[in-house]
């Protein structure tokens, strides 16, 4: 399984682009429940905050359009991808930066799960904070797979 990245997107026409993958012993149902119930992100990841979707509800969807802020940016996002228990992916935009993030989560044999995240990005604001704070992102996506495992 792979990310499917929209065009301008893929890793190679990307300046920003940061990967993270965790294997746990945690169900793929339990992981992809906590990923889509974004109501709580500010609850296991403390760089999310501020997260609403439109039209109300907790929990994502295919389709759906959402607010949230991190890494002190607030964006505007779309899922575009939605495969319950297999995949989910957005892009999320704001001034100075445009991304894609997609998530896949790929049963193991035996149980839990092996859950891969990858983004890239566009724009002054991704590029700056890729050159100032060069590991951030993929320490807190990884803070974020913990969480999602735990």
């Amino acid at each position: 399984m792979t990310i499917r990245w929209p065009d301008g997107f893929a890793p190679a026409d990307s300046p920003v682009h940061i990967v993270n993958r965790i294997e746990t012993p945690t169900d793929p149902q339990i992981v992809w429940r906590r990923l889509i119930r974004a109501a709580d992100w500010p609850l296991i990841y403390a760089n999310a905050s501020k997260v609403k979707i439109e039209g109300g509800g907790a929990d994502l969807f295919a389709g759906a359009h959402f607010t949230w802020n991190t890494f002190g940016v607030a964006l505007k996002t779309r899922v575009t991808e939605f495969e319950p228990e297999t995949r989910i992916a957005w892009i999320a935009e704001s001034t100075g930066v445009r991304a894609y993030h997609a998530w896949l989560i790929t049963p193991s044999d035996g149980g839990g799960c092996t859950v891969l995240t990858e983004e890239t990005q566009h724009g002054l604001i991704a590029r700056a904070g890729r050159l100032l704070f060069p590991r951030r992102m993929e320490h807190w996506h990884q803070k974020w797979l913990e969480a999602l495992s735990a």
